[in-house]
């Protein structure tokens, strides 16, 4: 049986934000290894965020972030429990992250259920075309296309739905683990309720200046 050090269960707690004895047991089950100390306290982070799925999150924070000297900006409301929980530092810490990642990454969504049957459809339909336009598929039966699509699709989560984005700070774990470990952590559920992202001049058509004509009605 390895040796649980001090340092090592406060590297995992800083990683992590779990508790010092909960990342003593898990590093004790995990004969020291941090990586796995990590999944053990996810899965339990899991089950305490499910177990608290159902409470009311009424309270919490309206968050900003802006970047590239005013470039792009964000708006983001996560929401908790208590009044209490919401000012403190480590979900205060949570919503400024949130609303770092949504200025990093622009997804579309927030969780797969934003997506809508015909987009999905329209994915699908794509993915198969390019699978089929494959000379590797062209023995492969239709069932099993649908199957790498299916795995694929994994992949539009990943770039377009919030929750199922690699955290920027942390690629390791998603937005929603990284929810779910703030759940653990804090004891009470936690919800991102919504999410704006602005770019200056979005949506916005810019003049096309003819360069040349300017310059000659200028000199005459």
């Amino acid at each position: 049986m390895a040796e649980i050090t001090a340092s090592a269960v406060k590297a995992l707690r800083e990683k992590t934000g779990a508790g010092m004895m909960e990342c003593k047991a898990a590093l004790t089950e995990a004969n020291g290894n941090e990586d796995q100390a990590v999944e053990i306290l996810r899965k339990k982070g899991m089950a305490t965020a499910s177990k608290k799925s159902g409470r009311t999150t009424a309270e919490g924070a309206v968050g900003s972030y802006i970047h590239m000297g005013g470039k792009v900006g964000v708006l983001v409301e996560v929401n908790c429990e208590s009044d209490f929980v919401s000012r403190g530092d480590e979900f205060q810490q949570l919503v400024k992250d949130i609303a770092m990642h949504v200025a990093a990454t622009d997804p579309r969504y927030l969780s797969r259920t934003e997506v809508s049957s015909g987009e999905l459809d329209k994915e699908r339909e794509i993915l198969l075309e390019q699978l089929k336009n494959d000379p590797k598929n062209a023995n492969k039966p239709e069932d099993v296309l649908n199957k790498i699509i299916e795995g694929r699709l994994n992949k539009f989560y990943e770039e377009n739905v919030l929750l199922d984005q690699p955290f920027v700070k942390d690629p390791s774990k998603t937005i929603g683990e990284l929810v779910t470990e703030k759940i653990a952590s804090i004891k009470e559920n936690i919800s991102i309720r919504r999410f704006t992202r602005y770019k200056m001049g979005e949506g916005i058509e810019k003049r096309q200046d003819d360069f040349a004509a300017e310059v000659a009605s200028m000199v005459g």
